[in-house]
């Protein structure tokens, strides 16, 4: 099997059997963000205590890189610190511009790097990334 068959096959599982969908309680910081040029929306849900990211959930709606990256992203910030889910948010910025990077967090991510290629599709990759950054630095 090739690579991108395989990566293709992740991103495919979670686009379909997406993790972490659904809402956290009123507490949770959420985060409201849409992709103008294609239509993706998501509302990212963070349970934060102490400077750490406790839970996470998303719903919303968008192509299958947005959704399945923010499955991919809600599963590996779980129980990270903010300094360490921010340092994620930065490795996967650096993933989209082709770069080499190591994501020992959460295999999966690296999925996405076939991304790059298609820069247009870059946008719906970092949407729900775009949020946790934006939920994180306003706490």
């Amino acid at each position: 099997m090739q690579l991108d068959d395989l990566y293709r096959r992740v991103i495919m599982d979670h686009y379909k059997n997406p993790r972490n969908r659904g809402t956290l309680d009123e507490d949770a910081v959420t985060i409201n963000l849409n992709n103008p040029t294609c239509g993706d929306r998501i509302s990212l849900q963070l349970q934060v205590e102490d400077g750490k990211v406790i839970d996470a959930k998303f719903t919303g709606e968008g192509c299958s890189i947005s959704m399945s990256s923010a499955s991919m992203m809600t599963e590996a910030i779980k129980g990270q610190s903010f300094e360490s889910a921010l340092n994620m948010a930065e490795k996967f910025s650096s993933l989209m511009k082709g770069e080499e990077v190591e994501f020992e967090e959460l295999e999966d991510i690296e999925a996405l790097s076939g991304v790059n290629k298609f820069p247009a599709r870059i946008k719906c990759a970092t949407l729900a990334w775009n949020a946790l950054r934006k939920g994180i630095e306003n706490q």
